[in-house]
């Protein structure tokens, strides 16, 4: 075969624009759905190992400040070695994941796994953003901000059915999750890839966490809220099946895993129908909705009730969706091109931080603290507390003596900021 007829051949084999969206939107979605899996696992595993609420935060927590070092430090790989090389690595670090998973025998093999799954992630998620971009700025700036959310929704959920009513619940989700990074990595391999290598690659390992002055003000004004909202999540993601067993009385998996399902659901939701809305209100409305939703929970739980309980957790995660966005957008416009990587690496930090570390403080206050309920109160009355205070910044902050970038550039970068 000449080299002429092997090029006509690679370039028939290729996927089109909109089938490399689908797919790259697929990763997303399947990356943050596994991540969410084994959230309502977490009570099986602790009826069969006997280990404490602390360990399942310490689980949790880990995968935060894994996902976080790998976006900090191989967030920008793919513009130097290209988008393919980066997201296979990823689908196999995943793959790998699942097999510790299925495999594992007590809690240090859920601590590698889950180690091993946030570094996949962290690394991936940032070349699969970039792609959707490189394809389409606006359907991949949407995608890119809808597709997280989708993705925690569906894990949490679709890990709570097929554990609850299919065999062997802590083998067969994972097993299926890697069938799916089989599929998805021949879409990779027959995706064009959409930037060209250049040199650097071992620079782009250094975080780069410049803040500059003109962007101080706006990042100090969404650092709470960044915070609120993914301390939040991750009381959700850690605590969530235990707090919805107590209030409905239920011990089936599927409810949960229904509460983040739920949250993360939402907030999918509010990202895409708020994406027009200026990103100053857009913050104040999320963190309207967070204290509303709190407060809401928090009386469901003390009342026992499981309608109400949904109804915040609802209210709640359009507080997070909108959030998270606001903040996020409030801060693209004002930086340059070249600020961009330095600035998204420390809302990353404040957001991970945000998601990790609260987590980990609350199952060691279960255990040594009030026991579950009383937790529960403290952690809902602290992340309104903080969210409370954020407003006072986002309404007395001026707006900023610096021409914004066009809008359809903030919404972008949202879509980068939400991966």
């Amino acid at each position: 075969m000449s080299a002429t007829t092997s090029t006509r051949t690679i370039a028939r084999t290729q996927l089109s624009t909109t089938a490399s969206l689908v797919l790259l939107t697929s990763l997303v979605v399947s990356f943050l759905a596994a991540s969410a899996v084994p959230t309502p696992l977490y009570a099986v595993y602790q009826s069969e190992w006997g280990f404490s609420p602390i360990t399942t935060t310490v689980v949790f927590g880990v995968y935060a400040v894994a996902v976080l070092l790998a976006l900090l430090m191989l967030g920008r790989l793919s513009d130097h070695v290209g988008r393919r090389p980066v997201l296979l690595a990823g689908l196999l670090g995943q793959s790998v994941a699942m097999v510790v998973f299925t495999t594992a025998a007590g809690v240090p093999e859920l601590l590698v796994a889950r180690v091993v799954q946030g570094i996949a992630t962290g690394a991936a998620l940032g070349a699969v953003g970039a792609g959707l971009l490189d394809l389409d700025r606006s359907r991949g700036s949407v995608l890119n901000s809808v597709a997280p959310g989708a993705g925690t929704a569906t894990g949490a959920l679709l890990s709570g059915l097929v554990v609850q009513f299919l065999p062997a619940p802590t083998h067969l989700v994972y097993v299926a999750a890697i069938a799916v990074f089989a599929v998805q990595a021949v879409g990779v391999v027959l995706m064009a890839e959409t930037v060209t290598r250049r040199p650097g690659a071992r620079q782009s390992l250094v975080p780069d966490l410049a803040l500059p002055r003109s962007a101080r003000r706006a990042v100090l004004g969404a650092a709470p809220v960044l915070f609120a909202v993914w301390a939040l999540a991750g009381f959700y993601g850690s605590l969530g099946p235990a707090i919805v067993h107590e209030v409905t009385g239920s011990t089936t998996i599927v409810m949960g895993g229904l509460a983040l399902s739920v949250l993360a659901g939402v907030a999918a939701a509010a990202v895409y129908v708020l994406r027009e809305m200026e990103p100053r209100a857009v913050m104040a409305l999320g963190i309207l909705a967070l204290v509303a939703g709190v407060a809401i929970t928090l009386t469901a739980i003390d009342a026992g009730s499981t309608s109400l309980f949904f109804l915040g957790t609802a209210v709640a995660g359009v507080g997070f969706g909108s959030g998270f966005q606001g903040g996020i957008r409030t801060v693209i416009p004002l930086l340059e091109a070249h600020q961009r990587a330095g600035v998204l690496s420390v809302l990353y930090i404040v957001s991970y931080l945000g998601m990790g570390l609260p987590a980990v403080a609350a199952g060691f206050l279960v255990v040594d603290g009030g026991g579950l309920l009383t937790t529960s109160y403290e952690y809902g009355f602290a992340v309104m507390a903080l969210a409370l205070a954020a407003l006072t910044v986002v309404v007395r902050r001026t707006t900023p003596a610096v021409a914004p970038a066009p809008a359809v550039a903030a919404r972008e970068l949202c879509g980068q900021g939400a991966r």
